[in-house]
């Protein structure tokens, strides 16, 4: 280490700010992070976290893209556990009882240095500073927020949000839980984040009305806290804070910040979440390593996102398009060779902020194998030591907090840490995907067109018998379940095995409900099993009659996700039901008796609509229910079709219709001219990423007002200047329809992803996903597992054949591959 003649340019420097992101944990372009033998570089202009991998070459190509020439190494390895005491000495004397929180520094140790690039410009030279710069430096970086809990706590943080009471209250205060309005001092409730607690807090608010409350120890000098509010029984925010704790002679800027936020519990609770991993008889599932079977941390109800990530690079799409392969030729020395040719093109100045860079960061995390090993503890030391007990050597698991905060950015739902639907999320993902790679024209294979193929809707009058076809591009077939409970003697039918006497005492008071096959389920969306009659205002002058909606494929996708909606509203909440789903023998699907013949020489189409509706020929529908149904969030066109749908009858009803055809490509009855106009706000977000006004406005319109779904429908019509005929029908020219109508159309169930929960909103995710024997290594006993493996977060074992077959039946998203 020596001296830099570039001294200088480094005492320029300055620390990061609050605002700023600081990736020291780990590589932003792979998963190599702080605990490797060489540790992470972190530049010191950008702050941008950067391997030192001999042959990946991320730091130094961070240096020669960005110019920057400063980089602080940091290394941490952990210290050595306190030795156990021998039966001859006594405990040391408790002298005070006190809950001591874990700090990281008691855990780990850092090695940090300065390292310039100008010296060294392929591995970077260590240098020596001033005392002053040096800490400076070093003590921003280390003691700022990292990336990855920066962006967990900004995502809880996010959904708590000011209410009447902590905005109008006169006098208020903080510390353990201080009344605002009296200033009385009372504890918290037990179960806030695990810690203990009387509930006085809650009982001065019974007696007195006082509503809003802060937490002592949490006030920092910036004005923050946690606030919460009795009668929203909810958390909030106070913008007034400071002005409100000074009439208590409380400082805010004095105060410093000693406890725990009840955002920061709640992600340690979240982190600690677990799920039972045994087999039938009892037995520790067997865990695997290598290529393809690396697990993921959940990083607080993150499993919606683990599963999917899971099953998505198990598909030959996916794995090709983001880590290659070495038969293939193209990877060379390890290193995808279409990765390491965007690491050096990136047009993202971090990346961080490039989707491309992240993906290709999971690919090579989840199939490399590289970060697929046992996790291994430092034994304690001292002569006294004694072996820690043989315990299941889960792997680390990767954290994909920078993918998650990519992806989940600018979303109401997937950019907060609540449990979300994984339905949900692979929908959003591949919107996301397609969205990207139309944006930067990638000549790559596209895998997610793998999933794509066409809906037919064909809809016939019965009073003419002219009929109309419509073909909608999807993603993923989403059916309901018909559902048919059991008495309440019968026995358990397709539950899943549980081992402990919580879980039994569950199922013994749940509802049971009958099996049914797969293609029964399918069969009520889809053929002539599936025909639905509806009222239609007829466009060859019947009036208003009775038409028929049929639903068939059009095409079919190389990837087939069957999304199963079992729920059922209860006190206006959707419920899941456990209703067993028989699938075909060998886990084989053959849907050729489900492709659509469109339009038949014997058939006679109904005419175009020559101009939009007049109100008289608009349906009357119940005001004050459409009003409650569009209180409730849901779209206007939405909520008309549901009550048109079910008559007029009740809101109840209208609810009913929703949930079961959330997922429903479109509805007739109502013409797409009925749409309501745009919002202006909606039109400038669209026009902000760089279409017209007039292509804004048309592709809402096309689409209910859904935003996501309108940018889907631009790239998908990139022709198109969005000029609106009269005719609110008219042919527009559209790309050919995905997928393939060949037959036979046979499919092998690839991958399941699971729930255990009452709501796909709560619960545990996990997902089984069906791997070739070589993959397992030889040493697997392939056969008698059927080449099961399930992905719980970390952990990755070969599942119980038991376990699978059960847990198959109540899954809630099946992933086929068509033979």
């Amino acid at each position: 280490m020596t001296s830099c003649p570039h001294r200088s340019e480094l005492e320029r420097l300055q620390p990061p700010k609050l605002s700023q992101s600081v990736h020291r944990e780990e590589c932003t372009q792979c998963f190599d992070n702080q605990d490797g033998d060489v540790g992470v570089d972190v530049c010191l202009l950008c702050f941008n976290g950067a391997c030192r991998d001999p042959v990946r070459h991320h730091a130094s190509i961070h240096v020669s893209r960005s110019g920057h020439s400063f980089t602080l190494n940091i290394k941490r390895t952990p210290k050595s556990k306190p030795p156990s005491r021998g039966d001859q000495e006594p405990p040391t004397k408790m002298t005070k009882l006190a809950i001591m929180q874990e700090r990281e520094e008691d855990k780990w140790e850092h090695h940090t240095s300065l390292k310039c690039w100008k010296c060294d410009p392929v591995e970077g030279k260590e240098i020596l500073a001033s005392v002053d710069t040096v800490k400076r430096l070093t003590d921003g970086v280390m003691q700022s927020l990292s990336s990855a809990r920066q962006s967990e706590v900004q995502a809880w943080e996010e959904e708590i949000t000011p209410c009447e009471h902590t905005l109008t209250a006169r006098t208020l205060t903080s510390n353990l839980w201080l009344c605002l309005t009296c200033g009385a001092l009372g504890c918290g409730r037990y179960q806030y984040g695990g810690t203990g607690g009387n509930g006085h807090a809650l009982e001065h608010f019974t007696s007195t009305q006082h509503p809003v409350c802060v937490k002592l120890g949490t006030i920092t000098p910036e004005g923050g806290a946690d606030i919460y509010c009795y009668a929203c029984n909810d958390a909030r925010i106070d913008p007034e804070l400071p002005t409100h704790l000074a009439t208590f002679g409380i400082n805010v800027a004095s105060q410093k910040k000693s406890e725990k936020s009840m955002t920061e519990l709640q992600i340690e609770q979240n982190l600690a979440f677990d799920f039972s991993l045994t087999a039938e008889d009892g037995s520790a599932l067997r865990p695997v390593f290598g290529p393809g079977l690396t697990g993921l941390r959940n990083l607080g109800n993150s499993c919606y996102m683990a599963s999917v990530l899971q099953a998505l690079f198990s598909l030959t799409q996916f794995q090709q398009r983001y880590y290659g392969g070495a038969s293939s030729g193209t990877v060379s020395n390890g290193v995808f060779e279409r990765a390491a040719a965007h690491w050096e093109t990136c047009s993202q100045s971090l990346p961080a902020d490039c989707l491309e860079c992240q993906m290709l960061k999971v690919a090579d995390g989840l199939l490399s194998g590289r970060y697929s090993k046992p996790h291994v503890e430092s034994p304690p030391s001292g002569g006294l030591a004694h072996s820690t007990p043989e315990h299941t050597p889960w792997q680390t698991g990767l954290k994909p907090a920078g993918f998650k905060a990519l992806v989940g950015k600018g979303h109401a739902e997937f950019a907060t840490m609540r449990q979300q639907d994984a339905e949900e999320f692979l929908g959003h993902l591949l919107t996301v995907l397609r969205r990207f790679n139309h944006q930067v024209n990638s000549d790559a294979a596209e895998p997610t067109e793998a999933f794509a193929f066409g809906l037919e809707q064909r809809l016939q009058c019965l009073s003419c018998r002219r009929v109309r076809y419509r073909v909608d591009n999807m993603d993923i077939l989403s059916f309901g379940v018909p559902a048919q409970e059991l008495p309440a003697d019968t026995g358990l039918v397709g539950e899943i095995i549980t081992h402990n006497a919580r879980d039994r005492a569950d199922e013994l008071t749940r509802p049971k409900y009958a099996p049914v096959t797969l293609m029964q389920c399918l069969g009520v969306l889809l053929g002539v099993t599936g025909q639905e009659e509806l009222e239609y205002q007829c466009e060859g002058g019947c009036g208003k009659v009775s038409a028929v909606r049929l639903l068939q494929f059009s095409t079919f996708p190389d990837i087939l996700v069957l999304h199963a909606k079992k729920f059922q509203l209860k006190n206006w909440v959707p419920t899941k039901l456990d209703i067993p789903i028989i699938l075909p023998p060998g886990d084989e699907l053959v849907l050729d008796a489900f492709l659509g013949q469109g339009l038949q020489p014997d058939e006679e189409q109904l005419p175009e609509s020559s101009s939009g509706p007049s109100s008289s020929s608009l349906p009357q529908l119940n005001e004050e229910a459409l009003e409650q149904l569009e209180g409730m969030g849901f779209p206007l066109v939405r909520c008309q079709k549901a009550l048109l749908a079910t008559q007029n009858q009740d809101v109840e009803s209208a609810m009913e219709w929703l949930f079961s055809h959330m997922d429903d490509p479109g509805t007739p009855g109502l013409d797409t001219n009925m749409a309501p106009e745009p919002s202006s706000d909606q039109i400038a977000m669209l026009a902000d990423m760089g279409f017209t006004h007039a292509q804004a406005r048309k592709a809402l319109i096309e689409t209910d007002g859904n935003p996501e779904r309108a940018v889907e429908w631009l790239f998908n019509h990139p022709d198109d200047t969005g000029e609106i005929a009269p005719s609110s029908n008219t042919l527009i020219q559209k790309k050919p329809v995905p997928g393939s109508s060949r037959l036979p159309a046979r499919y092998r169930l690839k991958a399941f992803i699971s729930h255990k929960g009452p709501s796909v909103h709560s619960g545990h995710y996990v997902a089984h996903i069906r791997l070739p024997p070589t993959q397992l290594g030889d040493g697997m006993d392939v056969e008698e597992n059927d080449e099961w493996v399930l992905f719980n977060d970390e952990k990755v074992v070969v599942a119980d054949k038991t376990s699978v077959d059960e847990l198959k039946k109540l899954a809630y998203m099946y992933i086929f591959e068509r033979i």
